[in-house]
């Protein structure tokens, strides 16, 4: 069986020695670094890193790891994060009418590629029921309007509390998300179909095929107020050419669609991702 692992991931102003300091850290209490990954970001002065090390044979309980390492982090103006990878963490997937990225999804997390569990589906429509009832997923129709969302916003924070749910994952869910949402329950992660910033809003393929481009990408990223401005996880795009319809469009970007949000699920999952300010680095 796989050794469990720590993995901090550690933001603070950039200095002479950071890098000793923390390895030392795991180093003292005689644990063994198998993954490290750094950045240091020149213009905003910031030293970002993420290391990972087994917990077999360390001289610290989980418990105290934190205080622990508080102790260093402090004088050094760091923030950091503290995650064990035997933590499964529980999934939300939000949908409304498009089925393949909650199919794609579904397919990951029982072929073992997400290291999690999926509890709920929550919908504005009633049509993906009959998924949900496949896989044996507890499926949730909450209809919104404009008159109703707040309303139906603390009945999705209710069953989101219900569930002990730690990640929504907006797998095409066609509705914005109201600031009081956000705050209540950052982080959510969310598919836009196009290679953002470029034609955010509705209708990207629309808007693609009558500006004539080349290529066409999806952009997975954190949930914020402004819309469709979060921190980006990942993106990718594919070629295009004249003789593609709209259809074609469509056909290549659900593609992506899949690819994209599983990838930043995937990363999200591993404790790879470190949000700072508008931006975030995706660690190896």
């Amino acid at each position: 069986m796989t050794s469990p692992t720590a993995t901090l991931l550690i933001s603070c102003p950039d200095q002479r020695g950071l890098v000793a300091k923390f390895a030392n850290f795991i180093y003292t209490y005689g644990g063994n670094i198998v993954h490290a990954d750094q950045h240091t970001d020149f213009a905003a002065g910031l030293f970002l890193t993420r290391l990972e090390w087994q917990l077999d044979g360390f001289g610290l309980s989980r418990e105290l790891i934190g205080p622990a390492f508080d102790a260093i982090a402090q004088p050094l103006q760091a923030t950091w994060q503290l995650h064990f990878s035997d933590t499964v963490r529980r999934i939300a997937i939000w949908v409304s009418l498009q089925e393949h990225c909650l199919l794609d999804l579904i397919w990951r997390q029982r072929a073992g590629e997400l290291p999690a569990e999926i509890n709920l589906i929550i919908s504005n429509h009633p049509d993906l029921r009959a998924i949900a009832e496949q896989f044996n997923i507890d499926y949730h129709h909450i209809p919104i309007t404009k008159e109703n969302k707040l309303e139906q916003e603390a009945k999705q924070l209710e069953l989101l509390r219900h569930y002990n749910i730690d990640l929504v994952v907006l797998a095409k869910y066609m509705q914005i998300l109201s600031p009081s949402f956000i705050d209540q329950f950052p982080n959510a992660i969310n598919i836009h179909h196009s290679f953002l910033p470029a034609f955010v809003g509705a209708n990207p393929y629309q808007q693609a095929y009558k500006r004539g481009v080349k290529i066409i990408g999806a952009t997975a990223h954190y949930v914020t107020a402004n819309l469709d401005q979060g921190p980006i996880i990942e993106q990718e795009v594919v070629r295009v050419s004249h003789r593609d319809e709209v259809a074609d469009l469509i056909r290549k970007g659900k593609d992506l669609e899949r690819m994209v949000l599983s990838r930043a699920v995937r990363s999200h999952l591993q404790n790879r991702v470190l949000v700072y300010g508008d931006r975030t680095v995706v660690f190896e």
